[in-house]
């Protein structure tokens, strides 16, 4: 229902009232989809994620909100721009998540391309399906871990922001390509530290290396990535500037 209504919201005009008011609908539904999440993720033992997930469900109530005041105000292209980029990298995502075939073959790609490089390093790795077998220790590949959150936030944002078609394209290349490349190396470290039990057993390994070490890695690449983008399309810079004056001037008031 979210994408529904930000797709909605995104084709109607930004200086039209209306796309705000589906806006803000649809930000409330994000808002209780990323406030489940965070349930997920303690499940697992992955308190990174659970933490970043009931932050992003915070964020959604916020934007919510300001898009209900754009509404009964004055229009914002800013809030308009971050719809779009929640629609475009909902899209992105969800195409993934939900349809079994894309899913599938997502899955499976990451799955044999980790393998390979596995092989090239000299690992004695097989696989079958979605799971990897490295010295008797099985590790699942699941949708999560073939980075296609961060590529879909990237492409989001990416494609929303208004800027030439040949620096977002540049922009493109220097995140989504590169989080695919870094997300397979992530996975090799993962599964060779979990395999050969770097960090004690299998289990203790694998919690070290994909919960801590992996979290750690993949957080300061991102950073460095978004760097990047910023140099690219400094016209994210204004946008990042513009919500954090709305978020100042509610404190404000």
């Amino acid at each position: 229902m979210a994408l529904g209504l930000f797709i909605i919201a995104s084709l109607i005009p930004r200086n039209k009232k209306p796309s705000f008011l589906v806006g803000a609908l649809g930000w409330s539904f994000f808002t209780i989809y990323w406030a489940i999440e965070p349930t997920y993720y303690l499940g697992i033992g992955d308190f990174y994620n659970a933490a970043l997930t009931f932050l992003t469900s915070i964020f959604c109530v916020f934007i919510a909100f300001f898009n209900a005041k754009a509404y009964l105000s004055e229009a914002s292209k800013t809030l308009h721009i971050i719809t779009c980029a929640a629609a475009i990298g909902g899209v992105f995502y969800f195409s993934f998540a939900e349809v079994f075939m894309l899913n599938a073959c997502l899955i499976g790609t990451v799955t044999s391309q980790t393998v390979w490089i596995l092989n090239a390093l000299d690992v004695p790795a097989t696989f079958s399906g979605e799971h990897i077998f490295v010295n008797h220790c099985d590790i699942e590949i699941i949708l999560a871990c073939t980075g296609i959150e961060s590529m879909a936030l990237f492409a989001g944002v990416i494609g929303a922001v208004g800027a030439p078609v040949k620096r977002r394209a540049k922009a493109f290349m220097v995140s989504v390509p590169v989080i695919y490349v870094l997300n397979l190396l992530r996975n090799v470290f993962v599964v060779v530290a979990s395999g050969y039990q770097w960090f004690g057993p299998v289990d203790k390994s694998f919690y070290i290396a994909h919960h801590i070490i992996a979290k750690i890695g993949s957080t300061v690449a991102l950073f460095i990535i978004a760097y990047a983008v910023l140099r690219i399309l400094p016209e994210l810079v204004d946008l990042i500037a513009d919500v954090a004056r709305m978020f100042k001037n509610l404190g404000g008031s």
